[in-house]
């Protein structure tokens, strides 16, 4: 089977996008076909979420049946419940009695200051676009850029995007490993001005422009970004995986990915930043080695999450209301 570089080649993920261009804004859900364990890593400052409480090892709820990532700041919390409509239409959830309810829990990030028209009367449009992201997802390739939750991010300097890889796990024999990121970021995915990927090294088959390291560092390679606004910051990331992994697993996978937004995108993590990790996985092939898989595993699914940024910004184009380059109009 081709390899589609996507979080969909993790068999039983599939994902939908949705998009309101006068708002500026979008939602794209990840449905899962059966429901799987999913933990999380929450590292900026200033996150929004819904329902991660529960993906704690230590809560009952042993899997959920999707994810959600939006655009929208607190209002962009509705989107999952508009993925758990469009759930519960098919009859899926967790059995309590006789009753289902859908576990969708979500991340959102802040893109109310990109020039969209945010003036959307008693109830925001997150609550519909999630419904239709939900009902759009496919287990097939899917659109990148200024896309779903990527439709209106920012960088410092680049307009965002969404983004997505996956590779085969080293040393792992039929174990592969998904990303899937949203790139709203305080820091720059660049060095400094230039056209340069901070993920360079992790590049594979040119994806997001063949061009490596700059043969000299740019002289504002470390500068403060100053370009962009404070507190209207956060990247929103999911790994996966189709290793076995329980719980307290997963959430150790949630945690070394984080080191994929380090590589990509600096600076990171700030207290102006929301920045979240999700990890899931389908539990299709169990480790041998619970111990050196999970190093193998964590490994790869930070270097996939850091070209999953890269290729984000690398697709994005500019959308009329935010007054940002998208970064193919940089000279090279």
């Amino acid at each position: 089977m081709t390899r589609l570089n996507r979080i969909t080649d993790i068999a039983g993920l599939r994902v939908g996008h949705a998009e309101d261009a006068a708002v500026a804004s979008g939602v794209t859900a990840l449905i899962f076909d059966r429901p799987f364990v999913t933990a999380v890593d929450v590292r900026g400052g200033g996150p929004g979420t819904r329902e991660t409480d529960l993906l704690d090892p230590a809560a009952t709820v042993p899997a959920v049946d999707g994810l959600v990532l939006s655009g929208g700041s607190a209002f962009g919390l509705d989107a999952a419940a508009g993925a758990v409509a469009w759930l519960a239409e098919q009859g899926r959830g967790f059995a309590v009695g006789d009753v289902r309810v859908p576990i969708v829990p979500g991340a959102i990030l802040f893109d109310l200051l990109n020039g969209g028209d945010k003036a959307w009367g008693r109830y925001p449009p997150y609550r519909d676009l999630g419904y239709a992201a939900a009902q759009a997802a496919g287990d097939g390739a899917f659109a990148l850029g200024s896309v779903g939750a990527g439709f209106g991010a920012r960088t410092a300097n680049l307009k965002g995007g969404l983004g997505s890889a996956s590779s085969p796990v080293a040393g792992l024999d039929g174990v592969q490993v998904g990303a899937l990121v949203a790139v709203n970021a305080f820091g720059r995915v660049t060095m400094g001005r230039g056209p340069h990927f901070w993920a360079a090294p992790f590049e594979q088959n040119g994806e997001f422009g063949g061009l490596g390291l700059p043969g000299t560092l740019p002289p504002d390679t470390l500068t403060w970004p100053r370009e962009a606004p404070p507190g209207a910051s956060t990247t929103l990331a999911v790994v996966a995986t189709d290793a076995a992994l329980t719980k307290a697993q997963a959430k150790r996978l949630a945690l070394a990915a984080h080191d994929g937004l380090a590589r990509a995108i600096h600076p990171v993590h700030t207290p102006l930043d929301g920045d979240v990790v999700f990890a899931v996985s389908t539990g299709r092939t169990p480790l041998a080695d619970p111990v050196a898989g999970m190093a193998r595993l964590a490994a790869a699914a930070a270097d996939t999450l850091a070209r999953a940024v890269a290729i984000g910004v690398y697709a994005a184009t500019r959308i009329p209301s935010l007054d940002l380059p998208a970064w193919k109009e940089l000279k090279v």
